[in-house]
């Protein structure tokens, strides 16, 4: 019997096993992976892959295609599987090369190196809440664009989760949004197995989960057979019609089709062995080699044509769009095709510096990041605004906003006390297209939304973080809110560009750096307490700044460099004029960003920080980091143990943090300096 007599039914199984021996036979030749997901949810994937998903394999960036998000990340063979089969550029050889350096199927899916990978997924939790942002991106972008007569933003984002991504607290988070949301374009199957690592998950995942989904407001489809494909049509028809975002719980059974591992922790994550692939292929009735698949099962496959159809049908709609409305047409494409800021928003941040230089006003740089938006904000529709329930205190909306309550639609998203959640779901939004996501909390909260940053930082997404009270400045709150080490630590994650502005104009500059970067993630750390202007009168300084480091002062005989960043930089201009009554002329340097510094050319941050000149770093938090800067015979005014309950001041001159320290340290630094070429003088 040929492939091409069967019927139907028949086929489907067929396509579906399909993914099943590609899965086994790539983690066969790794020696390494997770073939129990795949072979368990292959039936699902077979019917919304082959039946259900509108996408184009030849165009994986088609403006509105649906999202697919593969939240349990481990199971990737199932989704490289699938965009082989489906006819993405991916070719056997690739899967062939599972697991190896290189390779386009890397251990778990990486966004923009497989082609059809929406998002990077592996730490669980974070695809369900990327996945939410995508829908969110929709939802907003469909209020936006869409007109009377014509819909041209209109697809659902589908998620594959499991048991891991549901325990990870991140998924309550994200979840219980897009309940609140109503974002009913979002579709996630449960692989309910029962089975995680360490085994039957019964003794530690005893969760109601469909009561838990119902609670947030979602749709629930109960009980569904994930290996019965026409229980699995029904439901997905069902959520097509629902008016909340939808869980499918899927009972499936994890290695489906292998005869000794199926429904083990054994089948969860290491390859199977040549005897037990035997019997999985004989199980199976699936008589081809490894990674041979029969043609007929590779034009059922195929979505290259359809996906061809219903791209070519959206173009057509999309030119009567741009026909009625081209402005509209315009703005869409410019929003998913360019990274470039437009001109107006160009135009409003040069006059937004320029009057930060002349008004040389004192303000927080929270204060000033607000007033920058109120200024750029209105030149930049595509910007999506939010705060982890302290707007008032990150000051993250501007003159104009509006706010995204409930099912509703808006600019700046209240994502309540969610932190993690909210950098998850800005993630999403920036995976999707179409809209500039940034979103504050306090620094030291940072550390609640640190893996999800890091996901940020991998998948160079130009998301900002907009974390105010950056240091022991924000005073009475305590050690619990006064960040230490949260600067440093965030300036380890590569990829990741931590500005801290010294007054109103670097706040701007950092944010137009912020918005002009394509490439990766900022955070802007803000201050709580008001800082004087920087600059004396007349200094040109904003394309300085915008190289991350650049002289403040210089006066005449240098003897010594002082650096700073945020609020440090006006102990160390305090600092100098001290010293300079002591006859001892200081350089000051502000460093608003390390890491674009650090990009800067050698020649560059030598003419900034001199070697030759003995140099005191100045920093509220861990020193750690300073040292490279300042070498061995150097010193560095930090703060390396947790602060205290006071104002801010007092914390201040507690911690040797003044004006007054600083010049003592650096007169020791340059006697320091002195002292060898005076032994020596007869």
């Amino acid at each position: 019997m040929t492939t091409s007599s069967l019927d139907s039914a028949a086929l489907r199984t067929l396509c579906a096993n399909a993914l099943r021996v590609l899965a086994i036979d790539a983690v066969q030749a790794a020696n390494s992976g997770h073939p129990g997901m795949p072979m368990g949810m292959a039936d699902i994937a077979e019917a919304l892959w082959r039946h259900h998903l509108k996408h184009d394999p030849a165009d994986p960036q088609w403006i509105d295609r649906d999202r697919f998000v593969l939240s349990n990340g481990h199971g990737s063979m199932l989704l490289y599987a699938l965009l082989h089969l489906s006819g993405y550029a991916l070719p056997m050889g690739e899967l062939k090369r599972f697991r190896q350096l290189h390779s386009l199927t890397p251990g778990h899916p990486e966004h923009g190196l497989t082609p059809g990978v929406e998002t990077t997924t592996g730490p669980l939790g974070q695809g369900i809440s990327n996945a939410v942002g995508m829908a969110l991106a929709e939802k907003l972008l469909a209020a936006e664009f869409n007109k009377p007569g014509h819909t041209v933003i209109d697809h659902r984002t589908w998620v594959f989760l499991g048991d891991g991504c549901l325990m990870e607290g991140i998924s309550h988070e994200a979840c219980s949004l897009a309940g609140t949301w109503r974002l009913n374009k979002l579709v996630a199957f449960y692989d309910d197995n029962g089975i995680s690592i360490d085994g039957d998950v019964k003794g530690w995942f005893g969760d109601d989960t469909p009561a838990r989904f119902e609670a947030y407001g979602w749709t629930v489809i109960r009980n569904v057979d994930g290996h019965d494909r026409l229980a699995l049509d029904a439901a997905i028809e069902a959520a097509k019609s629902a008016s909340q975002p939808v869980l499918i719980c899927c009972k499936t059974q994890i290695g489906h089709g292998s005869p000794n591992r199926a429904g083990t922790a054994k089948a969860h994550g290491e390859a199977l062995g040549a005897e037990e692939i035997a019997l999985t292929r004989e199980r199976l009735g699936w008589r081809w080699p490894a990674f041979e698949i029969p043609q007929d099962v590779r034009e059922a496959w195929s979505a290259r044509e359809r996906g061809a159809q219903v791209r070519d049908d959206w173009q057509r709609r999309f030119g009567a769009y741009a026909e009625a409305h081209p402005d509209r047409a315009h703005e869409l494409l410019r929003r998913h095709t360019s990274t470039a800021l437009p001109a107006a928003a160009e135009q409003a941040f040069a006059k937004a510096i320029g009057e930060a230089e002349s008004k040389r006003a004192t303000l927080a740089t929270r204060k000033a990041s607000q007033e920058l938006l109120n200024a750029v904000a209105p030149a930049l529709p595509e910007l999506l605004g939010g705060s982890a329930d302290l707007t008032g205190s990150n000051l993250t909306d501007w003159k104009g906003h509006k706010p995204l309550l409930g099912e509703g639609t808006g600019n700046h998203v209240h994502y309540g006390v969610r932190e993690f959640g909210m950098a998850a779901i800005m993630n999403g939004v920036a995976l999707h297209g179409g809209l500039r996501p940034y979103g504050g909390t306090f620094l030291t909260f940072s550390d609640y939304s640190r893996n999800a940053l890091r996901m940020s930082a991998l998948m160079k997404l130009p998301v900002v973080h907009v974390f105010t009270h950056d240091s022991i400045g924000l005073g009475e709150d305590g050690p619990t809110h006064q960040p230490v080490e949260h600067v440093s630590s965030l300036r380890l994650v590569p990829g990741l560009d931590v500005w801290r502005p010294a007054d109103a104009t670097e706040t701007a500059v950092a944010w137009r750096e912020s918005l002009r970067r394509a490439d990766g993630p900022s955070v802007l750390a803000l201050s709580r307490q008001g800082l004087p202007h920087a600059a004396e009168a007349g200094q040109e300084r904003s394309e300085a700044i915008a190289r991350g480091g650049y002289v403040l002062r210089q006066p005449e005989g240098e003897q010594l460099v002082l650096i700073a960043t945020g609020s440090e930089v006006q102990v160390a201009i305090a600092a100098a004029a001290l010293l300079a009554g002591e006859g001892i002329a200081a350089r000051v340097v502000s460093v608003p960003c390390l890491d674009v510094f650090e990009r800067q050319d050698e020649s560059y941050r030598a003419e900034v920080i001199p070697r030759r000149l003995p140099r005191l770093a100045v920093e509220a938090g861990s020193s750690g980091l300073w040292w490279k800067y300042v070498g061995e015979n150097g010193d560095v005014v930090g703060l390396d143990r947790f602060g205290e309950s006071a104002p801010a001041g007092d914390l201040f001159r507690l911690f040797g943090i003044t004006a007054e320290m600083v010049a003592v340290r650096a007169t020791r630094l340059v006697g320091a300096a002195r002292a060898p070429r005076e032994a020596v003088t007869p």
